[in-house]
């Protein structure tokens, strides 16, 4: 996409992750969090974030116009494979391509790294309505995305009760006995040098 660089995130890029975010947890149900964390809690959120998995933005003229991170999908050691994803874009941004984008690179990083399927938890409504449509499914699904669960009734929010799905995606073989995963950091030239990811 033209003018649009991707670049690794960094803990200075808080404010501005944080002004994309906080519509989403106050205006919609897309987010499923209450309040929106504070700068301070931001800032940690991408640190942990980055000791391992990918987080990084879509950025124009030096504005962050979207950004998207992997973290753990499971705590425990036979889960090290697996990823869930997690993808933000300004609401005036939305429709040029850039979700699309974020998540290519996204998936370049997690393959590089040793990554074999990501996974998105996904807010949906029972009903489409003016907080939460089904939009993100949509986009998962054109993204390659498959349909694994439904958690029925499972959140609540604005006084409204509304459901859960999880779907997959496999971006790689899956080898017995599979090699450990690499650090984030450890494939950062690989990445500018194979993609243009900064």
């Amino acid at each position: 996409m033209e003018g649009v660089v991707i670049r690794a995130v960094t803990e200075s890029d808080a404010a501005a992750l944080r002004t994309i975010y906080a519509p989403y947890v106050e205006n919609t149900c897309i987010s499923y969090e209450y309040t929106s964390p504070t700068m301070e809690e931001f800032a940690e959120r991408i640190a942990h974030t980055l000791e391992k998995y990918p987080y990084l933005a879509a950025e124009s003229d030096g504005e962050i116009l979207g950004y998207v991170y992997a973290g753990s999908f499971h705590p425990r050691a036979a889960y090290d494979w697996a990823v869930e994803t997690s993808i933000y874009v300004r609401e005036e941004q939305k429709g040029r391509g850039l979700g699309r984008l974020l998540y290519q690179s996204l998936e370049q990083a997690l393959k590089e790294q040793g990554f074999v399927s990501m996974n998105a938890c996904i807010a949906y409504p029972p009903e489409e309505d003016e907080f939460l449509t089904r939009s993100s499914a949509e986009f998962h699904e054109h993204m390659g995305f498959q349909l694994v669960g439904r958690f029925h009734q499972c959140s609540y929010k604005f006084g409204r009760w509304y459901d859960m799905i999880w779907m997959e995606k496999h971006i790689g073989v899956h080898p017995s006995p599979p090699s450990p995963v690499k650090p984030f950091q450890s494939v950062r030239r690989a990445l500018r040098e194979k993609y243009g990811i900064l």
